[in-house]
């Protein structure tokens, strides 16, 4: 379809405007084929099972056991050395120093998290499709498990070691069930703010909970800061100064390591040492000075774990929320770390295949007395960073474990608890996000709000109140930005063809008796009330000192931009025809559509809104229907064609005609330069 106008004026000829046409895709066909294909049910089972037919042996086990994938490929000579330095070097980290102060983090005893670091890790290399994701316990899951049963049970029971592993057991489930229905993407709604909010006040309860190995007496246990902080202040009578000087000490030193190997990456190998420094220097202090106040680990198990079924199913129902809550924790850091490193070597990684092979390692694991494990962000940096090639690395380092176990236990015992737990005080010191609060309000104080709700409730109520209260003001926002979308008020840049937010741009301007309006999202029925009423308010409540053209007391045309709409309702597409016909009664002339996408303009015309309207009142540009609703106006004021820019004498319709200027090409001779928009500017 074309469209041309004409208009004339007592100095010039009439010239035709050069409108571009839209192109009205046919309801049943187009040039792309729709969107969303509908197929019959029986065609996608046939082609399932057609493609089920095809795969060969091959193809199964690299679907089943994604290892096969780089076990076929293996580049021996290469790759070997390579991947056993990897895994001895996290297996270093791993014993004693990380899964054994993981473990004390989660409440539990130190074997266990040894236990979490062998068969998890193994089962990982055979399942897992990252090549360099280190799995094993990590500091964010102990303490969440630590926060969940401790408002159970005691840690000194034997039940609270049962449901530490009956909770991998629902992890893995959770995780496997996520993968298998490719689920993952349920854990978008939980926001980053959430995350670091509860992580911050986490992090700080369970950094109060580790000062009772450094004062030397009991404190009450319990994930809320205000216990918490009584009981030490009524139990400072029993203070001891041995195990606050050993821990203390060992403490600066581990953040001293972290801070020279943070701050120089020549000296990352420091860092990683800090741990296991601080407990050579506090099981020699201890072994040589025997103070009885400096409580040690004690005896540990020696030997590989046995095969037990976890226990406790009756417990099962209180420990789902925190199974869910680990889950999401899994999908968004390791996840996410693995895709990182996937995208860093060069080789696909399938998020949902990978969320699959974790939770296989939690369900193995929790055969295996294993805690929840998932993917750690250091030890998955020194894997990388050591040049880790595949998951052998993985399988050196649950070598490397199950070596401890059998032969290294019996040193272990000497390790004093203020040691661990100034590891463990080092690695949540990181979890505080102070930064990130700092950021968010400089940059987003609805975060920040978010943050700090988040934040406060975990250290005053406990995790799952904060947790539970944080994912709902973050779905509330979702909720709140869906049903109350952005909405601009449109005018055209000086010198230009284009059109902008006029709060962003305060020199662009608008004409008389003409609205421009953009709808920034999708319209449907939450969002379509707002949306009528801040049509109506823009109907009146427009800045007449921007607007150009004849003079006017009222609104002829509406003009709708909907190249951000991409997808309009039932309900929408009906609450624009009762705009349309209140516009109708009200006088106003024409409502017009400015580049709708295919599918939004297939809606419309299945709708039979495309007809009501008048097909040609559909433009490609904004521009295109600014000259045609300009020219209804100037002829139905009988006024003369307005002059775009009042440094040129030449007339729209004239610099518009093929003859003066392309369609495409800015239409006055007068080059403005554009002011800074407000986006920018500093007041």
């Amino acid at each position: 379809m074309s469209f041309t106008t004409t208009a004339s004026s007592s100095s010039s000829p009439a010239v035709p405007v050069k409108i571009i046409p839209l192109r009205h895709p046919d309801s049943t066909s187009s040039d792309d084929g729709p969107r969303h294909p509908s197929i019959p049910f029986h065609e996608l089972f046939s082609g399932w099972t057609a493609k089920i037919k095809s795969m060969t042996v091959f193809d199964w086990l690299d679907t089943l056991f994604p290892c096969f994938v780089w076990i076929r490929s293996y580049r021996w000579q290469k790759y070997f050395k390579l991947d056993l330095m990897a895994g001895i070097t996290v297996g270093i980290m791993l014993v004693p120093q990380q899964s054994m102060s993981y473990a004390k983090l989660a409440g539990l005893q130190p074997i266990y998290g040894l236990y979490s670091s062998f068969v998890p890790v193994i089962v990982y290399a055979v399942f897992g499709s990252s090549r360099q994701l280190a799995v094993g316990p990590v500091a964010l899951v102990s303490l969440l498990v630590s926060n969940a049963l401790g408002g159970i049970v005691d840690p000194s029971e034997e039940l609270y070691t049962e449901l530490a592993i009956l909770l991998a057991l629902l992890v893995g489930i959770f995780e496997c069930i996520m993968g298998f229905l490719r689920l993952g993407w349920l854990i978008r709604f939980i926001s980053h703010s959430v995350i670091s909010g509860f992580t911050t006040a986490s992090a700080i309860v369970i950094g109060l909970s580790q000062l009772k190995y450094f004062l030397g007496y009991n404190v009450s246990r319990s994930n809320k800061i205000v216990p918490l902080v009584e009981s030490v202040i009524a139990g400072a009578d029993q203070f001891k100064w041995p195990p606050f000087l050993l821990g203390s000490t060992i403490l600066v030193i581990l953040l001293v390591m972290k801070h020279v190997g943070k701050a120089n990456k020549e000296l990352q190998f420091i860092r990683a040492a800090g741990p296991l420094t601080g407990l050579a220097l506090g099981t020699t202090i201890a072994k040589v000075f025997h103070s009885p106040s400096i409580s040690l680990v004690g005896d540990i198990p020696q030997g590989l774990p046995k095969f037990s079924l976890p226990k406790s199913f009756d417990h099962a129902k209180l420990l789902l929320p925190t199974a869910a809550l680990i889950t999401g924790v899994a999908i968004l850091e390791s996840v996410g770390i693995a895709k990182a490193l996937a995208a860093k070597n060069r080789y696909e990684l399938d998020s949902n295949s990978e969320l699959f092979g974790l939770g296989v390692a939690n369900i193995f694991g929790s055969l295996f007395s294993a805690y929840p494990t998932t993917g750690s962000f250091s030890r998955s940096a020194v894997n990388s960073e050591s040049e880790a090639k595949t998951g052998l690395s993985g399988l050196v380092t649950g070598i490397i474990i199950g070596c401890s176990l059998l032969f290294l236990t019996p040193v272990f015992k000497y390790i004093p608890q203020c040691a661990l737990a100034a590891i463990v005080i080092s690695a949540v010191s990181g979890l505080v996000d102070y930064e990130g609060g700092i950021f968010l309000w400089r940059v987003d104080k609805r975060d920040f709000t978010l943050w700090s709700i988040t934040s406060t409730t975990t250290l005053f109520f406990g995790i799952e109140i904060g947790v539970l209260v944080g994912v709902g003001f973050s779905l509330a926002f979702v909720i709140h930005e869906s049903a109350n979308p952005h909405i601009a008020v449109l005018g055209r840049l000086p010198g230009t063809t284009v059109y902008r937010n006029m709060k962003q741009y305060p020199e662009a301007y608008t004409y008389n008796g003409i609205v421009i309006v953009r709808v920034d999202a999708p319209i449907y029925f939450a969002n379509i009330s707002y949306i009528k009423d801040r049509l109506r308010e823009y109907e009146v409540a427009f800045d007449k000192h921007t607007n150009k053209g004849p003079e006017v007391e009222r609104i002829y045309f509406l003009i709708l931009e909907m190249s951000p709409v991409t997808y309009i309702d039932s309900s929408a597409v009906e609450a624009l025809k009762e705009l349309y016909e209140e516009y109708k009664t009200r006088d106003i002339q024409q409502l017009a559509v400015s580049n709708p996408n295919k599918e939004v303009l297939l809606t419309l015309a299945r709708s039979g809104i495309v007809e009501l309207i008048g097909k040609e009142w559909y433009f490609v540009r904004v521009h295109d229907a600014v000259q045609v609703c300009l020219h209804y106006v100037e002829s139905k004021n009988q006024t003369t064609p307005t002059n775009v820019e009042e440094s040129s004498s030449s007339s729209l319709w004239r610099r518009c005609s093929p003859k003066n200027s392309s369609h495409t090409e800015v239409e006055s001779d007068t080059k403005l330069v554009l002011k800074e928009p407000l986006l920018f500017n500093e007041k």
